[in-house]
């Protein structure tokens, strides 16, 4: 049996394992949920995410302790950077999108079309053969079993007071959030999403007062001159609804643009995507408003 086989049948038993433990505390419909994220719960548990940040988490340099702290977590999803930040002591707002409708897309893709992506990339087709796993939802039914319903039971197992709100990126402000600003803005996996990059990091930055990290895959290397690739291909059925790369000197320079005093490239986090255990590696870049925070 090859490597990928075993991957996939120990995840398997995972999901299978912590959907016997949800439901015997009462979680009958447990089985429907998608997990993006590995979260620590009580009695010993976790998710069975697809992204597991428990063990690498220390690339990203996070401070340790961030009592009187605001957090913004723009892109929650599960919510596992959003709990690690409450765990430091920092006040956390986790934001997501309102509906999948809201999700960027191509000109003239369908929302049909677009559910099914997303399922691909839950699940990719070299592990579709999952008994259970993949499902066929409605954009409300897997806006609920992705975004909203994972974050909401981890929120309450774990006791956790971050504050869940709704929004795109481009609509973040005041009113969306709930507050004037935060101390720090976290932006993980987000911005390739997006077919108008500048305009959803404006955004976010606008947001930030003091420190704002981007964490994603970043073509090149650090110092190539800056750029933008373009990776959504020429057939609007082909693509995984990503879109741009900015890379990290253009990410530099924007930000420096944006008013941030000091921006650099922090590190790479690097792992394995389950259940499909594909290995991906990310960048990480800081930026701050003023030196010293």
């Amino acid at each position: 049996m090859s490597s990928h086989a075993i991957a996939v049948g120990e995840y398997a038993a995972q999901v299978e394992r912590f959907n016997a433990h949800m439901r015997a505390s009462g979680v009958a419909d447990i089985g429907g949920y998608y997990w993006y994220h590995t979260v620590d719960l009580p009695g010993g548990i976790a998710t069975p995410g697809m992204y597991d940040y428990r063990t690498s988490v220390s690339a990203f340099q996070f401070p340790e302790d961030m009592h009187g702290s605001t957090v913004l977590d723009v892109g929650s999803a599960t919510g596992y950077f959003a709990f690690e930040f409450e765990r430091r002591g920092a006040e956390v707002v986790s934001v997501d999108l309102p509906s999948l409708e809201t999700l960027d897309r191509f000109p003239g893709q369908e929302t049909s079309a677009l559910l099914r992506k997303i399922e691909h990339m839950i699940v990719p087709h070299s592990a579709d053969k999952l008994g259970g796993l993949v499902h066929r939802y409605s954009a409300q039914q897997l806006h609920y079993y992705l975004l909203d319903a994972p974050f909401r039971l981890c929120a309450r197992l774990r006791n956790s007071k971050v504050e869940r709100r709704y929004s795109t990126i481009y609509d973040l402000s005041p009113a969306t959030l709930g507050r004037a600003g935060f101390d720090f803005v976290f932006l993980g996996d987000i911005l390739l999403h997006t077919l108008r990059p500048f305009d959803a990091l404006v955004a976010a930055a606008k947001m930030c007062r003091g420190t704002l990290v981007v964490a994603q895959q970043m073509p090149g290397t650090p110092d190539d001159p800056p750029a933008m690739l373009y990776q959504g291909g020429e057939n609007p059925g082909e693509d995984d609804i990503c879109w741009w790369l900015p890379n990290e000197q253009c990410f530099t320079q924007l930000l420096r643009k944006l008013g941030f005093a000091e921006v650099a490239g922090v590190g790479t986090y690097e792992g394995v995507q389950r259940p499909a255990n594909e290995p991906f590696s990310r960048r990480i870049v800081r930026a701050q408003r003023t030196t010293g925070r």
